[in-house]
């Protein structure tokens, strides 16, 4: 297995097929699809995140709509470029896809509330954007943290964070290029973009919400570490 996987960039999920899947490209023969995964948080909610996979893990039922899957691999990006600009695109790649029991919704929400992992992703890689801190009407603390996580054959992928509460109060005085280890969970949000001609687009934005960091020395020794819970991050 990919040992630049299995250190910097891994995460399990836990959710329902939701919708069927599409095509999504091919490369040397190997046919990839995308499907939607629905994903509980504690509050009750859903994240809809998209899993692209390889037809290799796929048997004629996996992806039917309404099973149970636990998928396991990375959360990647890569850049579409449309309307004459540059989109940076989120999606979860699967490295194993395995259908578990089937469950009422209601056991789904037990399995959630008892912290059964459902949600986690795990990063190393390096701040490559001066983190943004702010604060709501409300008070409440964000950062918005963009990783830079290193991939095979010298690819990198973009990653979205946002921190919340105390986490975004460390996260203000990062520096660019300094490593970091963040465990947290994958997360759907839905926004509205306002265009110069006055139209609004509704778009939806994934990312990871940060439950844990650390910042990491070049050799794995941490560094400084400030740890909250990921129920701050949880909505």
């Amino acid at each position: 297995m990919d040992t630049n996987y299995l250190e910097n960039n891994y995460l399990t999920l836990v959710g329902k097929v939701t919708g069927e899947k599409r095509f999504s490209h091919e490369i040397y023969g190997e046919r990839f699809y995308v499907f939607d995964l629905s994903v509980l948080r504690l509050s009750g909610n859903a994240d809809i995140i998209p899993i692209t996979v390889s037809e290799r893990l796929l048997q004629e039922d996996t992806l039917q709509e309404g099973k149970n899957l636990l998928v396991k691999g990375q959360f990647r990006s890569y850049n579409s470029y449309e309307n004459e600009r540059n989109k940076l695109i989120l999606t979860v790649f699967a490295k194993d896809i395995t259908e578990v029991e089937e469950k009422l919704e209601d056991e789904e929400n037990e399995m959630v509330k008892k912290d059964v992992v459902t949600n986690e992703v795990v990063l190393v890689g390096y701040i490559c954007k001066k983190p943004i801190y702010r604060q709501t009407p409300f008070g409440r603390e964000i950062a918005d943290l963009l990783l830079a996580v290193n991939r095979a054959y010298n690819k990198s992928d973009y990653i979205p964070s946002i921190a919340w509460g105390r986490n975004a109060r460390f996260c203000q005085n990062l520096e660019v290029g300094t490593r970091v280890k963040v465990v947290g969970r994958v997360q759907s949000r839905t926004y509205e973009k306002k265009f110069d001609d006055g139209t609004v687009e509704t778009r939806v934005a994934y990312e990871v919400s940060v439950g844990s960091l650390e910042i990491i020395e070049e050799n794995d020794v941490p560094k400084e570490e400030n740890q909250a819970s990921s129920s701050e991050a949880v909505s």
